[in-house]
């Protein structure tokens, strides 16, 4: 027959074991192999550690975009205000899915600052950056993006389109 533990013994061996897996997935954010570091910057996402904002702010600059994306959408998850500018500089990337994991991790951050060039957003060549534009705009509820998105109901880009409706409905949720 096993003993079970005190309550704050378990919470303490359970909070240790989450750490040991954070400094691990951390390790494995690089890693000489392109899945450790995509599935390591995704499993973050899910725990959502905020020793874990400086390794995935670094990893915004992957040489892989796999990697870089999921790493903006992570650190918008965990929420923690550091990124903020580096948010800020992937969502001004050359590279597309760059931009819309900056978009995503703006729109989860929470930072109202980052209307300005999401509104810049809704106007990028490729329809997912502005419909991930749209959607962060959505989740900030900034009522000074609403004539921006009432604009993107011509969109001609259907998956926009809906975005923009969504987020005008946010807003509209919000009032």
């Amino acid at each position: 027959m096993t003993e079970k533990k005190p309550p704050e013994q378990r919470i303490h061996a359970e909070e240790e074991a989450r750490r040991r897996r954070v400094r691990g997935l951390i390790k494995l954010l690089q890693s000489k192999y392109l899945d450790d570091r995509w599935k390591a910057a995704e499993a973050l996402e899910r725990v959502g550690d905020a020793t874990a904002v400086q390794p995935l702010i670094d990893a915004l600059d992957d040489p892989f975009v796999d990697v870089s994306w999921i790493a903006a959408k992570t650190l918008g998850q965990i929420g923690d205000g550091r990124a903020f500018e580096p948010l800020l500089r992937a969502l001004g990337s050359k590279e597309k899915w760059l931009r819309i994991g900056g978009a995503i991790g703006l729109g989860r951050l929470g930072d109202r600052r980052a209307v300005p060039l999401l509104l810049e957003s809704l106007k990028d060549p490729q329809a997912l950056v502005r419909k991930h534009a749209a959607g962060a705009l959505g989740m900030l509820g900034d009522e000074s993006s609403r004539r921006a998105l009432e604009e993107l109901q011509v969109d001609p880009d259907k998956r926009v389109r809906e975005a923009a409706m969504e987020a005008l409905a946010r807003l509209d949720a919000s009032k």
